[in-house]
């Protein structure tokens, strides 16, 4: 069993949670949808939520079971779930909550990080996810430090730069302790940003310049809702933006030219968790000659990343079981859009992932 806790009990952990039921109840030798079915030697039945933390009312101190589909959460039911016996504990408000989301999450105030430690202890959590609204600078930062005090692996799904930390704090913090930390930014199974880069890694592999490109992407889930404040989405258009960028031999002329915007662009409630990303690009190629693209790209934003979650989760718990420390390089360029080191393409970081798991 590999002991998993959730901050931020939204509808990616809902997905999380139900998708791992969901393969028990098909049986241990069921993996279609999954993007690998055994890492070391787990599987996705081998993944269990010991404990989950909130600010929302709705949700602390009801069985996770009950809680993931308390409001605002609009993720459907896939499947019929018994009680879990796991409570939903009340975790810091912070800056998790922007003054637009407050009616809409219903904060509680009084979670503590001190309670955070002391639940990832007595719950015995290997690893802790953070799944904390986009923008929750300090909150995530606080606890990536309560993991770090409870001995559990970090995996860091959104777009604060904590493995990819510039200033090296973090990453060297976890290296001292020798606890795996994984991030930032998850990629989806097939999203927006996977796509992005297969286009323009085509026209780099094939002698086309890109001359411009945006990426526009639009929801109708909480995440849209909490993004519609420019403030909160600084980490998310570089993490997005350096995903995309990186692929290109010239990764700065894009950005110095005002060529590039990629980013949330606007809140469509009636699409519910579905994601919608319009997708264009501009090249230049032999002798000049113009070649475009347009296209987009609709898929289930949360099944999306539950689908990469679940195998960060197991590729964690290899790097546990091996007394592997520290930012996980190889783990990271594969799964996270912005990683501590970022592969040319992700048939390059998909070597590096299989190369972690021989080692």
């Amino acid at each position: 069993m590999i002991r998993v806790a959730i901050a931020g009990l939204g509808n990616c952990a809902s997905m999380l949670i139900q998708g791992i039921e969901y393969y028990k109840q098909k049986g241990d030798n069921y993996y279609e949808g999954l993007i690998t079915p055994i890492i070391g030697n787990y599987k996705v039945t081998d993944i269990e939520i010991v404990s989950a933390f909130d600010i929302s009312k709705n949700k602390i101190g009801k069985d996770i079971s009950e809680a993931i589909f308390e409001k605002p959460n609009i993720t459907p039911k896939i499947v019929n779930m018994e009680k879990k016996g796991v409570k939903v504990k009340a975790g810091p408000v912070l800056d998790g909550v922007a003054n637009h989301m407050k009616d809409v999450f219903n904060p509680a105030y009084d979670g503590t990080i001190e309670g955070v430690i002391q639940e990832l202890k007595d719950s015995k959590a290997e690893i802790l996810i953070n799944l904390l609204p986009v923008g929750s600078e300090q909150a995530s930062r606080e606890y990536a430090k309560a993991a770090l005090e409870a001995n559990a692996a970090f995996i860091n799904a959104i777009p604060v730069f904590i493995a990819s930390d510039p200033t090296g704090k973090f990453p060297q913090m976890f290296k001292e302790k020798n606890i795996p930390l994984a991030g930032d930014d998850i990629k989806g199974q097939v999203g927006a940003t996977i796509l992005h880069r297969t286009l323009t890694s085509l026209f780099r592999l094939r002698g086309v310049k890109v001359e411009e490109t945006y990426q526009l992407n639009v929801g109708g889930n909480t995440d849209f809702l909490n993004m519609k404040t420019e403030e909160r989405l600084y980490s998310k258009r570089i993490s997005k933006t350096k995903a995309v960028t990186s692929t290109l031999d010239d990764n700065n002329y894009l950005e110095k030219e005002g060529k590039i915007r990629i980013g949330p662009s606007d809140y469509v409630p009636f699409l519910g968790n579905t994601k919608v990303a319009y997708i264009y690009l501009k090249g230049a190629g032999f002798a000049g000659m113009p070649i475009k693209i347009e296209t987009s790209l609709e898929v289930d934003d949360k099944s999306n990343c539950a689908a990469v979650l679940s195998d960060i989760i197991r590729a964690v718990k290899v790097a546990l079981d091996r007394k592997i420390g520290g930012p996980l390089v190889e783990v990271s360029a594969f799964y996270f859009k912005h990683p501590p080191v970022q592969a040319k393409d992700d048939e390059e970081a998909y070597r590096w992932f299989r190369k972690f798991l021989e080692m």
